[in-house]
């Protein structure tokens, strides 16, 4: 059992590993193809941080445990807000852009109700991964447009240094290949966790799956923090749990139609719609609009609370 639990591991480092150098290899060839910085962050980086995700839902469609699948990207969005977030936060309080409360978490309010419809069905279909598929391009669209309309000629461009072509297109490679043996041995290696335990792969899948593939994200997140530089990780957040739903579930959908069992359409989706009502909430206060170490206090404590419901 040990060994199991080494090649967890060894797959969750390897999902860290290969998700940060396949986003600074796309950044790079991306900045070598002349694609405007805010594109690059809009669609290349958002791409880059939800692929973890993606690889396992994929794995776990191929492998047959849908579960594990729709299990993972309904824990990610609950752990982004009451884990990421929450610690973020203790570590320094996060300033909430208004764009945040305004436009973006409207659509991330909007995207999980319809996830919650399409798994009120028992399964997401290929039919309904296509919808998804489709809003996550009218969602890169109107960032893209909102972006660039907000950009202002001569304003200043941090790009950094660039990658040769063959250096960032072998890191590229060998990034891909990473994610995928990562994927491979963290479901196969989650799946005999369960039945050893004797828990569900629902519950693997909610705690164990959904804050492994989220620790870029928190490393992300913390690194910021340490660094008082806290002013884009709202905005993150929402973008990350948006790209899930639509681009994690839309593809693999797509790939395998997703059965929905009704503990998660019952009652996970459900705390994820509470969760995210809960984040508006927190960053109403328009006078002071940031949430505060209390606050992140008290998301920790109700993430601790849910997992308590789960077993």
């Amino acid at each position: 059992m040990v060994k199991v639990y080494l090649l967890l591991f060894t797959g969750l480092v390897l999902l860290f590993i290969s998700g940060k150098f396949l986003v600074d290899s796309s950044v790079a060839i991306s900045r070598l193809l002349k694609i405007p910085r805010m594109i690059i962050g809009l669609t290349v980086v958002a791409f880059g941080t939800s692929a973890p995700e993606l690889l396992v839902s994929l794995q776990a469609a191929f492998s047959g445990y849908p579960e594990i699948a729709i299990g993972n990207v309904v824990g990610s969005n609950i752990s982004n807000i009451l884990l990421v977030l929450a610690i973020t936060a203790l570590i320094y309080p996060i300033p909430v852009p208004a764009s945040s409360v305004k436009r973006d978490w409207p659509v991330m309010m909007l995207v999980s109700l319809l996830l919650f419809v399409f798994a009120m069905n028992g399964s997401i279909s290929r039919l309904e991964g296509g919808v998804l598929v489709s809003l996550l391009a009218g969602y890169i669209v109107m960032s893209v447009v909102r972006s660039r309309g907000a950009a202002r000629p001569g304003g200043k461009n941090e790009e950094g240094p660039v990658m040769l072509w063959w250096v960032a297109g072998i890191i590229l490679l060998v990034s891909c290949v990473g994610l995928a043996f990562g994927a491979d041995l963290l479901v196969d290696n989650v799946a005999l966790i369960a039945e050893e335990v004797g828990i569900s792969k629902r519950v693997v899948s909610i705690t164990m799956v959904a804050v492994g593939t989220s620790i870029p994200e928190v490393a992300t997140s913390v690194i910021a923090a340490l660094k008082k530089e806290t002013e884009i990780s709202v905005g993150n957040i929402i973008g990350s749990n948006i790209m899930n739903i639509l681009s994690v579930l839309g593809f693999t959908s797509l790939v395998s139609p997703i059965r929905v069992s009704d503990e998660i359409a019952r009652f996970d989706i459900p705390w994820m719609l509470g969760v995210s009502f809960l984040f508006l909430l927190l960053m109403l206060p328009a006078a002071r609009s940031r949430i505060t170490r209390w606050e992140g206090s008290f998301m920790i404590i109700i993430y601790l609370l849910y997992i308590y419901l789960l077993f």
